[in-house]
């Protein structure tokens, strides 16, 4: 697991958080969804279906022996989570999935360079 700049650690991380969703069963239907028509407005890590529901999953990367003391997900602040809905609508609109309901969740990846192992955390309905 070498590491190079921060947004290959972060793919590694979505990688992951992909891997774990369908180790439990989801069923991934989108990875790095931008809105790539009017406003750009960021965009969703990960678009999963469990069951009849979307999920709209936001990855949080952390190294923990840098970071041991944070939680990634505190990083998901009240205006992420509002553009996240926003890019969501769109999707739902663009995708015609309507008539699914769907909820957001956080995966939390802390990443051990030195053991080369992760753990994961999975945050449902934020």
């Amino acid at each position: 697991m070498t590491i190079t700049t921060k947004r290959n650690f972060g793919d590694l991380g979505e990688k992951l958080a992909a891997k774990y969703l369908k180790n439990k069963g989801y069923v991934i239907l989108d990875l790095n969804f931008q809105n790539n028509f009017g406003r750009r407005l960021g965009e969703i890590d990960i678009i999963a279906r469990d069951g009849e529901e979307l999920i709209f999953v936001e990855v949080k990367t952390r190294e923990i022996n840098k970071y041991a003391d944070t939680l990634p997900e505190e990083n998901i602040t009240h205006l992420k989570l509002m553009r996240l809905a926003k890019i969501a609508d769109a999707y739902i609109r663009l995708k015609k999935l309507d008539h699914l309901d769907y909820r957001f969740d956080a995966i939390s990846v802390w990443l051990d360079s030195k053991s080369k192992e992760a753990k994961i955390k999975h945050i449902r309905s934020l």
